[in-house]
């Protein structure tokens, strides 16, 4: 996917996002299984704020969902791209964690738990994850299926 291409599909799913719905962005075959990228109006919301929405950076860090998640090396070694679980007990805690985990996942009666329904899934077996490229991390929940994921980016984080 070039980021010219995937700057033109995020601007067809903003009108969605406008109103705080999930939008598809692209789908992915990655070996093997097909995965599902989708992209809150909360994730919009906020990108927007910051003015990274649509960035060159963004886009980039979009394309990247193509390297899928490798479930025999879910977690980064560092300097690798593509879809990597979050975890709790790392330490010590970074802004990931707290936008995943205390500002999102945790929340009662929050984004989280609208999100697990729209899904039609239990917000348990939603696994938390960024999505890596070098100039940011677009943070979500994957919701692995038999044969396909779901991506969905809700937050993104740019500190090293």
């Amino acid at each position: 996917m070039k980021l010219s291409k995937a700057k033109e599909r995020l601007a067809a799913i903003e009108p969605e996002l406008d109103h705080g719905h999930l939008a598809e962005f692209f789908t992915f075959d990655c070996a093997g299984r097909r995965l599902h990228v989708l992209i809150a109006g909360r994730l919009r919301k906020r990108a927007r704020k910051s003015r990274v929405w649509g960035s060159k950076d963004m886009l980039a860090t979009l394309k990247n969902a193509l390297y899928g998640f490798d479930p025999n090396r879910p977690r980064s070694k560092g300097g690798a791209d593509g879809i990597f679980l979050v975890d709790r007990t790392h330490r010590p805690r970074n802004a990931m964690m707290l936008k995943l985990f205390d500002h999102f996942l945790d929340e009662p009666d929050g984004d989280a738990a609208d999100l697990a329904a729209a899904l039609e899934v239990e917000l348990e077996t939603l696994l938390p994850v960024r999505l890596v490229s070098h100039e940011m991390r677009l943070l979500g929940v994957l919701d692995r299926g038999d044969s396909e994921d779901r991506l969905v980016l809700v937050d993104y984080d740019r500190d090293e």
